[in-house]
């Protein structure tokens, strides 16, 4: 059977993408401080403004008009065109009560752990994890496919090889399989923000040269691609002065594109006491750590959680047929075996307090080694657990 999969990516300066590195560049400072911190922080971007607001729980609270300032700047807009509002207090002393103080019933035995160790979670919700063998970064191809072309017109317009393009772009990019296997890359669009005097067909020539061919290098490319660079024709005014953005707002540009769904939670700006931030990324490492461990050749995890509960309410594994070794419940009874599905497990398995969520804001969170949730290192406990 021949199906299409399309995956979206966005540049940095993609007005959403703007605001989720605010927000997680706010969450990094916080947790320089204080690795402790609770930090619930969105903004809003739109023509001559950045709002910030949320709730912060911090010793010390950094400058956030400074660090909105600095993140404009470093991305190509200049923060002297936008007034920055803050509006943020502490977090509601009963979502704190609830996490530091889970559910009784749950709680771990009498000496079987520290404090730390009873962390509830900081909100109910659905997470959703994925991995398949179809690429080396255990991803869906279409979005490593995405991932690569934003990447590279940052790249561009950073160092200088494709002069007049501005920080705001998209790149999407549809794949052709067939019984499940990718055949194909049946379509590519790709947009980038340009000077005005920028020449469309020069435009067209260096980001076909410079970006679509090294992007697409090695993987199934024929003459019947459908490519579509600027499609609109024009693309002057961007980011911010274009389109208001909000942190959040690019669900299926963090994670997987079209092929799997999507728990609800947005990440960017949340500290790891939220688990629709962690607990999502505890998902991905453990669909990871089962593909990588030949258990199958696709998976979905699914967690979900209760408020101020540390043990999830629900663990899934769904392999899509593909498992290797043992029935999908087998393996998800295997997961709860090896994994620790508490807040505070995941927090100190994926070491989560430290000032790392700035490089998650875009490129995508998963799929890049630079991140724990990436690791290979359960597979064997998996294997021992299953065989």
């Amino acid at each position: 059977m021949i199906r299409y999969y399309t995956a979206e990516s966005v540049t940095e300066g993609h007005p959403d993408k703007l605001c989720d590195k605010i927000a997680d560049r706010i969450l990094d400072a916080c947790l320089a401080i204080d690795p402790a911190a609770r930090v619930a922080c969105e903004v809003l971007a739109t023509r001559g403004l950045i709002a910030v607001a949320g709730e912060i729980t911090v010793h010390d609270l950094p400058d956030l008009s400074a660090i909105v300032a600095d993140t404009l700047r470093g991305i190509g807009y200049d923060p002297a065109g936008y007034a920055i509002d803050i509006h943020v207090h502490a977090q509601s002393e009963d979502i704190a009560a609830a996490v530091n103080n889970p559910f009784p019933a749950l709680l771990p035995a009498a000496g079987a752990g520290t404090a730390s160790d009873t962390l509830g979670a900081g909100d109910q919700g659905v997470m959703v994890g994925y991995a398949t063998d179809e690429t080396a970064q255990y991803l869906p191809m279409p979005v490593v496919l995405a991932h690569r072309l934003t990447n590279l017109l940052t790249l561009c317009r950073v160092t200088g090889r494709v002069q007049g393009i501005g920080p705001d772009g998209k790149a999407q990019v549809t794949v052709q399989y067939e019984d499940g296997v990718p055949q194909r890359v049946s379509t590519v669009v790709v947009s980038i923000q340009h000077d005005v005097d920028k020449d469309p067909d020069r435009l067209e020539q260096e980001v076909l040269n410079e970006v679509v061919l090294p992007a697409l290098k090695g993987y199934p490319v024929d003459e019947d691609l459908d490519l579509y660079i600027n499609p609109s024709g024009r693309f002057v005014t961007g980011g911010p002065d274009a389109d208001t953005g909000l942190t959040g707002r690019k669900l299926m540009v963090d994670t997987y594109g079209s092929i799997a769904p999507h728990g609800g939670g947005a990440f960017s700006g949340k500290d790891p006491t939220k688990v629709d931030r962690s607990g999502a990324y505890m998902a991905r490492y453990i669909a990871v750590n089962l593909v990588a461990a030949g258990l199958c050749k696709r998976c979905q995890v699914t967690l979900a959680y209760a408020i101020g509960v540390a043990e999830p309410v629900m663990v899934e594994v769904d392999t899509f047929g593909t498992g290797t070794a043992c029935a999908d419940d087998c393996l998800s009874g295997a997961v709860a075996m090896v994994f620790d599905l508490t807040p505070a497990g995941i927090i100190d398995t994926l070491d989560l307090r430290r000032p790392i969520y700035a490089d998650t804001a875009s490129g995508g969170h998963f799929g890049r080694d630079q991140f724990p949730w990436e690791r290979t290192d359960k597979v064997t406990a998996l294997r021992d657990t299953i065989l």
